[in-house]
């Protein structure tokens, strides 16, 4: 079996639990930041949106050197960090689907100012500064949601706000 292969089941899985946290980032609540030197939700949830924007550069070059004049990009509101999401999965996948072993073997460097951040295989680099990067964002998206009263779907199982819902009514006397 192809390393395509055996990474496309987790993918999907991760990309659709992904989805249902951005799904819940509120508008209007794009400013909220937990702490000074935490990031605005705005600034989180784009970059989680992002994130399979990073796989496609993974594989498509062999060297990212990234400059101070790259800004990152903040989407304004629920449906454009949707709108990035869906289409950087889209293309993510098809580009993963397509990929031999020999493409995933090659070494990916990322430079940040013409310092090395990574170099490492593709595989390693999918698996670690991608998908694990992005849950990793996630979770802490997570928590900003939380902190904002909004209700947090499960992922790896039912949450605490899923929870209440299948606990037994209590009688009322």
């Amino acid at each position: 079996m192809s390393f395509s292969q055996t990474l496309l089941p987790e993918f999907d899985e991760e990309m659709k639990n992904t989805r249902k946290i951005l799904d819940c980032v509120p508008d209007g609540k794009f400013d909220y930041q937990p702490h000074s030197k935490s990031m605005t939700l705005a600034r989180l949830a784009s970059h989680v949106a992002e994130m399979p924007e990073w796989g496609i550069m993974t594989l498509d070059k062999e060297l990212l050197d990234i400059g101070p004049e790259q800004k990152p990009r903040i989407a304004s509101s629920r449906a454009e960090l949707l709108e990035i999401f869906d289409k950087g999965v889209a293309a993510l996948r098809g580009k993963i689907a397509a990929a031999t072993d020999k493409d995933w073997a090659v070494n990916w460097t990322c430079k940040y100012m013409g310092q090395v951040v990574i170099s490492a295989p593709r595989a390693s680099v999918m698996r670690g500064p991608v998908i694990n990067h992005m849950i990793h964002h996630r979770a802490q998206l997570g928590v900003y949601l939380r902190l904002l009263e909004v209700a947090i779907p499960g992922v790896y199982g039912p949450s605490a706000d899923e929870m209440a819902a299948w606990q037994p009514a209590t009688a009322s006397a």
